[in-house]
């Protein structure tokens, strides 16, 4: 049985293809630069070599036609025909209040999703887009549904309310929502069975830094608090995105720039983060560089969000109550060992003693890595995420039936003897 997973972005399609009997990616790749022009596929097949095709897309549903043509291709492809293919997972970023898991779509759901799309517009509309590509080019598989806020729906409303108006709540449906969810989910379960304790047992901090960064508070095994809110916008330092600012900053510029409301939401979200205080970078790799060579707003960008990642762990280790363990994961989490240190270095007195050593050994997405030392109260584990191995799973078991809460669904990566491959 072979399952797709989709990840659609507003100029992007990911993918993955995964043979579910042999437990392996056959095929994974992404079409850049879809609509903006100049769009090509990047094709990857595990033992050969990586091919890359440029040929327009003027929409998604072009790109995921390529895509296809390209897993089916004599030559580069894997599989023989579309009908090889049993089910299509779909990453949706907002599935709102009405999505608490994974769900096979129907037209209802699509209704839902489409009803919510305003929580998430830079998100749900290309989430959608391919979703209705998707299906005209494979009617007859099923398709299902991933919520990236599904897994934070365990909140408590002291937790996911704002202190505005209710009836803001009410009518528009104003709350923290969470995103990052099924990376959250992957990496706490894995560190449950690090930590050698059910996950229902386990209090963690979970801490995706990429380009967009967010971290949970998870409590016996579910998320009870998360930084970002309505949107991604708040909570962490990101690369472009501000996070956490006072609320009367926007007005305040937009009087003093003469800004309109979309113009600032623009700024906050792609010209502000490590972006912002840099004036050139995202990638921290670049960040870093230059704080080396004596950049000093690269060396203050560092600072910056090393600071924020302290002050979440220490918040989120009281509203867990007694903390088993942080988890830093995704590409800046997974490859940042500078970032890490400044994280978590000197935080001895809340039990996290850090072995700088293994720290920076830990610098691959391949392998699960500890970087405290073995007498720390708190253990820190680098741990890499698995976004698409989630979605596989979940596919599987609402074709089978098997699928449930994730606190009483077995995922193959929650059990001792899963290997990584």
């Amino acid at each position: 049985m072979i399952i797709m997973a989709l990840n659609c972005g507003s100029s992007s399609v990911k993918y993955q293809l995964f043979d579910w009997e042999k437990k392996v990616v056959v095929a994974k790749g992404m079409v850049e630069r879809v609509i903006v022009g100049d769009s090509f596929i990047e094709h990857d097949v595990p033992g050969r070599p990586a091919y890359r095709l440029d040929e327009d897309c003027p929409d998604h549903r072009a790109a995921i036609d390529l895509v296809i043509r390209t897993v089916t291709d004599s030559q580069h492809g894997v599989l023989k025909n579309v009908n090889e293919i049993s089910a299509v997972g779909h990453r949706v970023v907002h599935g709102g209040e009405k999505f608490t898991r994974s769900v096979l779509i129907d037209a209802q759901v699509l209704d839902a999703v489409k009803e919510v799309q305003h929580l998430a517009p830079l998100h749900n509309p290309p989430n959608i887009d391919g979703i209705e590509a998707a299906q005209l080019l494979m009617p007859k598989v099923p398709h299902v549904a991933i919520f990236d806020t599904a897994f934070h729906q365990t909140m408590p409303e002291h937790a996911y309310l704002y202190p505005v108006p209710y009836d803001w709540y009410e009518k528009h449906g104003v709350r923290r929502y969470g995103f990052h969810g099924t990376s959250h989910l992957y990496v706490s379960k894995r560190a449950a069975v690090l930590l050698g304790k059910p996950a229902s047992e386990c209090n963690i901090v979970t801490m995706h830094i990429g380009n967009g960064v967010s971290h949970c508070a998870i409590k016996n095994g579910v998320s009870v608090d998360t930084t970002m809110g309505l949107t991604p916008l708040e909570g962490a330092v990101m690369g472009t995105r501000c996070g956490d600012i006072d609320p009367a900053i926007p007005s305040f510029m937009m009087q003093k720039e003469n800004l309109s409301a979309k113009e600032i939401d623009s700024i906050l979200n792609k010209k502000s983060g490590i972006l912002g205080i840099t004036g050139r970078y995202t990638d921290r790799r670049d960040v870093i560089e230059h704080a080396k060579a004596g950049d000093h707003r690269c060396e203050l960008a560092l600072d910056i969000e090393a600071y924020r990642l302290r002050k979440y762990i220490g918040a989120f280790m009281a509203a867990v109550g007694r903390l088993d363990a942080v988890v830093f994961t995704a590409g800046v989490g997974e490859m940042g060992a500078a970032i890490r240190e400044r994280a978590i270095e000197n935080l001895e007195h809340i039990g996290i003693v850090l072995d700088r050593e293994r720290n920076a050994g830990a610098m691959t997405r391949k392998r699960e890595s500890l970087i405290t030392t073995d007498d720390s109260p708190v253990k820190v584990f680098v741990i890499p995420t698995d976004e698409e191995l989630v979605f596989t799973e979940d596919v599987v078991a609402i074709l089978d039936g098997s699928y449930t809460d994730h606190m009483q669904f077995e995922y193959s990566f929650a059990k001792k003897d899963f290997v990584r491959k």
